[in-house]
This record gives structure tokens, sequence and C-alpha cells, in this order.
């Protein structure tokens, strides 16, 4: 059984005592240590390699975004804070998670299972295998995208919009188009303009360089229509 070495940083006690709780309720979690002090556990974290990290962010010595700044080799972070609005330095930290004090058994619940999760993803992948899902940065926390569940991905400057079957609201991350079409199986997704990369699986109808998917109708760019007609001819 996998099992996550954990390492919790608060200087308020009682959400200390919370957090310590709630780990010691799940098998797959092992509390190394706990600090109210952010100095002393950063420097316990700087010669211990632990797998989680659970901090606050708001603490009178450094904050927990300095305190991971900080270090050289940074375990799964999920941030603990008393505010809602999340400091958005923690962006480009790409936190798994972060959890609203006073935390919620449940919601603690989805973190942890979260934390499992991507670390078996990253630590049991076989290489040549075929991936299934892959993850990305998007409102703080880190997101599983299902491979199968993506019709299209668009363009927005430096972010892309992930937009998947049955969600309304689309994924949207920091990263070029280009980026995210290495994360996809070659032979399932294609580009079709500048703006626009497909799942040729979703696609209901291509007529007049315009491709129809399940409720949107996107352009084919002049310099990639060689290249549709090329893998379309099936449709």
């Amino acid at each position: 059984m996998t099992k996550l070495k954990c390492v919790a940083i608060d200087d308020e006690p009682l959400a200390l005592s919370l957090v310590e709780e709630y780990i010691s309720r799940f098998p797959n979690l092992q509390l190394a240590r706990s600090f109210e002090d952010a100095i002393s556990g950063a420097e316990y974290l700087k010669s211990n390699p632990v797998d989680l990290l659970f901090v606050d962010i708001n603490m009178p010595d450094i904050t927990g975004i300095d305190l991971v700044r900080s270090l050289a080799s940074k375990p799964m972070i999920i941030f603990t804070t008393a505010y809602k609005n999340f400091a958005f330095e923690g962006f480009e930290l790409e936190a798994l998670d972060y959890l609203l004090k006073p935390i919620d058994i449940s919601r603690f619940t989805k973190a942890a299972e979260k934390a499992l999760e991507f670390y078996n993803y990253k630590n049991n992948a076989k290489p040549g295998a075929a991936e299934e899902s892959f993850y990305v940065y998007s409102e703080y926390r880190m997101v599983k995208i299902n491979i199968a569940e993506i019709v299209y991905l668009e363009s927005m400057e430096d972010y892309v919009k992930i937009h998947l079957s049955g969600e309304p609201k689309p994924v949207l991350t920091l990263m070029s188009l280009k980026k995210a079409l290495e994360k996809l199986p070659e032979d399932k997704f294609k580009r079709i303009h500048r703006s626009y990369i497909i799942a040729t699986g979703k696609v209901k109808s291509i007529h007049n360089r315009k491709l129809k998917l399940a409720d949107i109708e996107l352009p084919i760019g002049e310099s990639y229509a060689e290249s549709v007609r090329g893998w379309a001819k099936n449709f």
C-alpha cells in the first residue's frame, strides 16, 4: 500500500492539531513531523525529503509561500489558509490544493485522495504506456484531465481553455497550445487552426473550412486545411 510521508506546519496549535487528527485517519498518510514554527519546519524539510506538505500560508516568521519557495526539492504542497482570497503567488509553486480554515473533513478527504492519485500518476507511469489522463494547474490547484473527455482546446494568448464533454465550464491553464498537443495522443487529436486543437473522435462534420463538434462550429485555418483533408477522408 502506498504511504505518503507528510509534514504539517502551522503556527496555530488548534489548526495544526486538526490537520494531525485528519492525517491519522488515513492509512495512506503517515505524519513524519509537525511544526508550529515555520523556520524549524523549513530546516527539517531541507534535510528530510517528504512526499506531502500541509502548510499554512499566513505565519509570523515566514509565510508558507516563502517557505515552499525556499525548498530546493519540493514535495506535493497543500496550502491551508484562513482567507478566501488565496495568495496568487501560490500559482507559480503549483500547489496540489488549498484548504480553507476551519478545514472540513470531507474537503480534507478530497485533497488527500488527490495527493495519492497524483503521487501514483507521477511514480507508477509505465514507459511507453498510453496515457489516459494528465494534470494541469488551474484556479490554484492541480486538476486531472481525462483525455477521453476532451472535446477541443482553445488558445487564449498565454493560456489554454480545455473544453470537456459534460462540463459547462472549461478548464483554464497557463500553457501554450503546442505544449498541450505534446500531452495528447497524436492519432486522436489534431490542430486545425492556430487557436484550436480538436479530438477527431468528437467531429460531427467538416464542410467549407468549418468543422462541427457537438455544439460548436470551429474554423479551419488556411495553413491547416491540407492537413485536415488528409486525416478527414473518412468523414
